[in-house]
């Protein structure tokens, strides 16, 4: 698809902001993906990655894989993987400007654009260096190109099979969007197309084999975390934490807009413009119900492209009324009706809004990491670390720990796994709120009994921080 000066102007635009915010605060990132920074780093020593420690995330094949160059820059390759993601939230906007421009046209694409960039969840996850955001970004530009050229493979296979070593999920979308082009098709089509769609999922379950010698570890485990975490919810409370999650993603007066222009779009606009949306709405939130049912964990993020989806048809309702001719006796009154939407919408976000929470969280975690190198580095505790282990309350803070201190999976360990006898115990003293934050707060959601919090016995304090005090016994 060509791109006219306008447009690559807006993008250049829309990058320099978003790397203006990425150098402005310069966050870390999350749980997920510093994992697979830490596997990068295994491979990169000649050993298997570690995806079977303990509470450790599942694997995603191409984000690990990115991982191992970035590995290899040292502790800088963290703030190279969440300029990627950064990057990403830029290819998603432009992505659904794309999709809305081909489905809509290009008022309604411009508003589908804005509706995205100012949904602050996901700069938000970019920011925190969640795989979601390159994810979404593959699957909304399959999107685009096949609605710009319907049938067309190629490019979209591509997209789809690097989104299906992300996201098991894009599995399916593969499946479905296999079947549309391999209908009534010779037998031989099938065939290729049906290894097409094997290709993800035959190398994430090699993955899993050489490393752990189950090609379902993936699968199992995911399972299992989410048993342990408390991440299952019950058959009867789906529907309601489905339309939740949908409403804190995309914003009551948007998801009210979106079921509008549904209908809007249903009545005005050609079905085969709408196959593609449609299919993301239903996958999305199908994918998402499945996953539920399946035993995995029930996150929020995970119908991020139902809510892609959900927002694109919202902008039709906000601006699809340009379709009609100027004088059509519909074109006023759907004005004034988008008008009043917007408005409302507008006083919903200024009444809820705080960038105030945005600019503590992402300055937060520049100021933990902060602290948490200088307790690493405090020479106590660097002798500590030559008498065993470090330790940790529970899982939240591992990956931290190894990546800062270049350890093994056996040099850091947390006390809900086993209690150190020798070596370096931090504890959490960043205050109450901190201890239940649910990026580092080993009180977020387990369970785990509150003595992780307390040092192991014999252990002497060492090094007193902002928000973390480390203990020793040699």
């Amino acid at each position: 698809m060509s791109m006219s000066r306008r447009e690559a102007l807006a993008l250049a635009l829309l990058t320099v902001a978003a790397l203006a915010g990425f150098f402005a605060f310069p966050t870390y990132p999350n749980y997920d993906s510093l994992y697979s920074l830490l596997w990068g780093r295994e491979i990169l020593d000649g050993v298997l990655p570690s995806f079977d420690a303990y509470r450790a995330p599942t694997q995603h094949p191409l984000w690990v894989a990115l991982s191992l160059p970035l590995a290899a820059l040292g502790e800088g390759g963290d703030r190279v993987l969440l300029a990627l993601c950064v990057l990403s939230f830029v290819g998603l906007v432009a992505g659904m400007y794309a999709l809305g421009k081909q489905v809509f046209g290009t008022v309604v694409g411009v508003v589908a654009a804005l509706l995205l960039a100012s949904r602050l969840d996901f700069p938000f996850l970019a920011a925190r260096g969640y795989i979601d955001v390159p994810y979404m970004a593959l699957v909304v530009w399959a999107a685009a190109l096949e609605v710009a050229r319907p049938r067309r493979g190629g490019a979209v296979w591509v997209l789809l099979t690097l989104a299906g070593l992300m996201r098991p999920e894009a599995w399916v979308l593969a499946g479905i969007y296999a079947l549309w082009i391999v209908w009534r098709q010779p037998l031989g089509v099938w065939v290729r197309t049906g290894a097409i769609v094997a290709v993800a999922p035959v190398i994430w379950a090699l993955s899993d084999l050489i490393v752990t010698g189950d090609p379902m570890y993936s699968l199992n485990y995911t399972t299992e975390s989410a048993a342990q975490l408390g991440r299952r919810q019950s058959l009867d409370e789906l529907p309601g934490v489905t339309l939740r999650y949908l409403s804190d993603l995309v914003k009551p007066p948007v998801l009210l807009l979106a079921l509008g222009g549904i209908v809007l779009a249903w009545r005005m606009v050609a079905r085969a413009k709408l196959v593609v949306p449609a299919t993301l709405l239903v996958w999305g939130v199908g994918m998402f119900l499945l996953i539920s049912l399946r035993g995995f964990s029930v996150i929020g993020r995970y119908l991020a492209i139902a809510a892609v989806a959900l927002m694109l048809f919202a902008a039709f309702a906000a601006a699809g009324f340009e379709r009609l001719a100027p004088g059509h006796r519909l074109r006023r009154p759907w004005l004034l009706g988008a008008a009043a939407a917007i408005l409302g919408g507008a006083v919903y976000t200024l009444a809820n809004f705080s960038p105030a929470y945005i600019k503590r969280e992402l300055a937060l975690r520049e100021t933990v990491r902060a602290d948490l190198s200088g307790l690493l580095a405090a020479p106590q505790v660097r002798v500590g670390r030559a008498c065993g282990p470090i330790s940790v309350p529970n899982h939240k803070m591992i990956p931290d720990v190894r990546w800062l201190a270049d350890a093994g999976a056996d040099g850091v360990i947390a006390r809900t796994q086993s209690t150190p006898r020798r070596g370096v115990a931090i504890i959490i003293t960043g205050g109450a709120r901190f201890l239940k934050h649910p990026a580092y707060g080993p009180f977020d959601q387990s369970e785990d009994s509150p003595r992780i919090q307390l040092p192991p016995e014999g252990f002497l304090r060492a090094k007193v921080g902002r928000r973390f005090t480390a203990y020793v016994r040699c």
